[in-house]
């Protein structure tokens, strides 16, 4: 992969001016699919928890994709090892619902807290969540749930929490939990040249509640990306 520790120092930085206020829960998402959101989202724990040294969760909201602790597991040399999962959340609260509710054998409601896992990532203060497809029984569905108590819950816990959305051409993940967020930086790569798409999206999470701190180039060439560029698009 292309090494975005340079990028990231920068994107931190940015992120860090006075102008973008008390920063704890951000989410990171693009217009279209393969952008390259997920790596950004993941190089950006890296960089906070590691050289930063602040504690961070990258919280998965790709339900259906591969996984951030796969991506994790494949580069561990990288990153560091994934360990044992433990609670992804700190009160029993949860951003997501699923319907109907499953029965233990004992006849008890399954709690949805369940179906979320994290994992501690190498050495660092950084934790990352696996969403357990494996216990949605047939039927099932989830729901991303347009509410601010898990993402208040986790902010007492960690230093940053970000949030790695699906793109939007995909999933309204975004839009749902965008008021709840700090902030929200928008991904496009490189070589893209269509800006109706990146506009679009800016304009749905501000109307959605949401606040954009900007636009991210995310580089596959030499060319030297922009970073949290002004949204004139």
């Amino acid at each position: 992969m292309v090494d975005l520790s340079s990028e990231m120092a920068q994107l931190w930085n940015s992120l860090q001016a006075p102008t973008i206020g008390g920063l704890r829960v951000l989410q990171i998402v693009s217009a279209r699919s393969g952008e390259g959101a997920s790596a950004v989202s993941r190089e950006l724990a890296h960089f906070v928890a590691r050289r930063a040294g602040r504690s961070v969760w990258l919280v998965d909201l790709d339900l259906g994709g591969r996984g951030q602790c796969a991506s994790i597991a494949d580069e561990s040399a990288r990153y560091g090892g994934l360990g044992e999962s433990v609670v992804a959340s700190p009160d029993g609260s949860s951003f997501l619902t699923v319907q109907p509710q499953a029965k233990s054998t004992a006849d008890a409601i399954v709690p949805v807290g369940r179906y979320l896992t994290a994992h501690k990532v190498g050495d660092a203060r950084w934790w990352t969540t696996r969403f357990r497809r494996d216990l949605v029984q047939p039927g099932q569905t989830v729901h991303i749930l347009a509410k601010g108590d898990y993402w208040q819950a986790l902010a007492k816990h960690a230093d940053l929490i970000i949030v790695d959305c699906p793109a939007i051409d995909r999933s309204r993940a975004a839009l749902t939990i965008a008021p709840f967020m700090d902030q929200t930086v928008m991904v496009v790569a490189a070589d893209q040249r269509d800006t109706a798409p990146p506009a679009h999206l800016r304009d749905a999470v501000t109307q959605a509640g949401g606040r954009v701190a900007g636009l991210f180039v995310n580089r596959v060439v030499v060319e030297p990306p922009r970073f949290l560029r002004a949204l004139g698009l």
